[in-house]
């Protein structure tokens, strides 16, 4: 995870990063009426946060039922699913704080095993040298070596894409085997098409040579990529616990929290110290026409969503960039399976190119709690794809056979073992990080940031595909922006020296420095 970006390694163009305790909110008397626009973990945050300064606080929320975004907890039957598995680490102490102020009880330890699946062989992850080796078999292995050796020496450039970023790093080889199949699955698109941001992002720091080193000096792998680590919090009752309290805590200081209430409409005006935003209107889940007014906003819905709901329109090309930023969709099928315990890990990568799932989830394994009987195991198959496309239209019967017949080959359970299945659905999951995206969202927070009163915060709010922790953080700071500060909330991003590896608490500041 990381800092805010910029030309140092601080992350804050040299400027020292400031601490949350630098700032002091003005007095609830100066409060404004602040709408959220979405209750994901960023909108939920931010509303929280103002609310506790005083602020009436209304957030808009499309679903009916659920908070917590992609962060939600489905529960049906007694069984709970998260979608896509939420893991609550932070090296942001802030973060840490604000998780056990919103929810001081039911947070869990939850020690972190994951492997990766690879014709017909589990490999430990983070990879390890020699469990790699073994299991590729010493032909295999010596063309990963020889293939690392000549990447090192030919490098490519310029590095563009995620395939140039990775055999740059690993070498071709190993990039066919541990990182192109499931990528692409992910993504549904080649990795040549995928910037090399994603990868830089998410990867950096994991290296082969420590591997291999590590390896022959008797050593175990180390967390030291990005997004690896040892132990995490987790909700005793699923992430969408968290946002849950958070929203029953909001209402509890005089918030609004209104569900099935879907933006059609950013209504704005011109002014001449900046364009400011009115009210948005929309409908509610039954079909009614609503509108909502206040003095400031916050959106957290898709980037793409908000800037073609503006009315007047936005200009052509902040339109014609909005239409470009492309969205990966996400279903689950969550399978009960009669048997009381079948594989040790959290969760799965499925790298064999021979299924179509690309990670599966064992929710038992994250809290007990996720599943009613304790004679049973409950599993999220995931599979990624657009919504319309033929895996997103298949019936729920269908999925249920597809996934029956996956987990079987995989080896995990058998299909007489499977007494039910779930389908969840979840649209816009995560922003496509293909070349073009860096500059359609600089035509767009430039246009956005003209404007007097709104902020875009969160990972689909920003087209920024983050952590859970930086979503909150951009929250946390478009609230401390209402209060007075001003602080540049896109310098909260992931591409300094910060992730998931590490101690929780204990990283610099994700706080930038405020703005001249």
């Amino acid at each position: 995870m990381s800092l805010p970006t910029s030309t140092d390694a601080s992350g804050t163009s040299g400027a020292a990063p400031v601490a949350a305790a630098d700032f002091i909110p003005a007095p609830a008397a100066a409060a404004e009426r602040c709408v959220m626009m979405g209750a994901g973990p960023a909108g939920l945050t931010c509303a929280w946060s103002l609310a506790q300064t005083g602020h009436p606080v209304v957030v808009w929320e499309s679903d009916p039922r659920y908070v917590g975004g992609i962060s939600r907890t489905v529960e049906v039957e007694g069984y709970r699913f998260d979608i896509g598995g939420h893991r609550f680490f932070s090296k942001s102490q802030e973060v840490n704080e604000v998780w056990h102020k919103i929810m001081p009880e039911e947070l869990i330890d939850c020690p972190r095993l994951s492997r990766i699946y690879y014709k017909g062989k589990f490999f430990n992850y983070p990879l390890e040298a020699m469990d790699a080796f073994f299991k590729l078999g010493p032909v295999e292995t010596a063309n990963v070596i020889l293939s690392y050796g000549f990447a090192r020496m030919s490098q490519i450039r310029p590095e563009v894409s995620f395939e140039d970023w990775v055999v740059n790093r690993f070498g071709r080889r190993l990039f066919e085997i541990f990182f192109k199949s499931y990528t692409e699955k992910v993504w549904g698109m080649p990795c040549s098409e995928i910037s090399a941001d994603w990868a830089a992002q998410r990867i950096k720091g994991l290296s082969l040579r420590e591997a291999i080193v590590n390896a022959f000096a008797g050593k175990k792998a180390s967390p030291t990529a990005k997004t690896l680590i040892r132990e995490f919090l987790y909700p005793r009752l699923g992430p969408g616990q968290m946002w849950e309290t958070a929203t029953s805590r909001i209402r509890s200081m005089g918030g609004q929290v209104l569900l099935g209430r879907e933006v059609k409409r950013v209504h704005w005006e011109a002014a001449t110290d900046g364009p400011r935003v009115t009210h948005i209107s929309g409908v509610t889940s039954d079909g009614a026409e609503v509108a909502e007014h206040g003095d400031r906003f916050i959106s957290s819905i898709p980037l793409q969503e908000l800037v073609l709901a503006m009315t007047p329109a936005a200009p052509e090309p902040v339109v014609r960039a909005a239409k470009a930023l492309r969205y990966r969709d996400f279903l689950s099928v969550c399978l009960v399976v009669n048997q009381a315990d079948i594989f040790p890990d959290t969760w799965i990568y499925i790298h064999d190119p021979s299924v179509k799932v690309g990670r599966v989830q064992n929710y038992k394994n994250w809290s007990a709690a996720m599943v009613p009987d304790a004679s049973k195991t409950s599993l999220g198959l995931e599979y990624f794809c657009f919504e319309g496309d033929s895996m997103w239209t298949m019936s729920d019967t269908d999925l249920r056979a597809l996934a029956t017949k996956e987990i079987a080959q995989i080896g995990l359970a058998k299909p007489e073992q499977i007494e039910k299945a779930f389908i969840v659905r979840m649209p816009k999951a995560y922003p496509i990080y293909d070349k073009d995206y860096a500059k359609n969202v600089e035509v767009i927070k430039n246009w956005l940031n003209t404007f007097q009163n709104i902020q875009p915060v969160g990972r689909n709010g920003m087209h920024h595909y983050n952590n859970q922790d930086h979503s909150m953080m951009t929250a946390l700071l478009a609230a401390r922006n209402i209060d007075g500060a001003s602080y540049d909330c896109w310098k909260v991003n992931t591409d300094a020296e910060y992730h998931e590896a590490g101690e929780a608490g204990k990283g610099r500041s994700m706080v930038p420095a405020r703005k001249a």
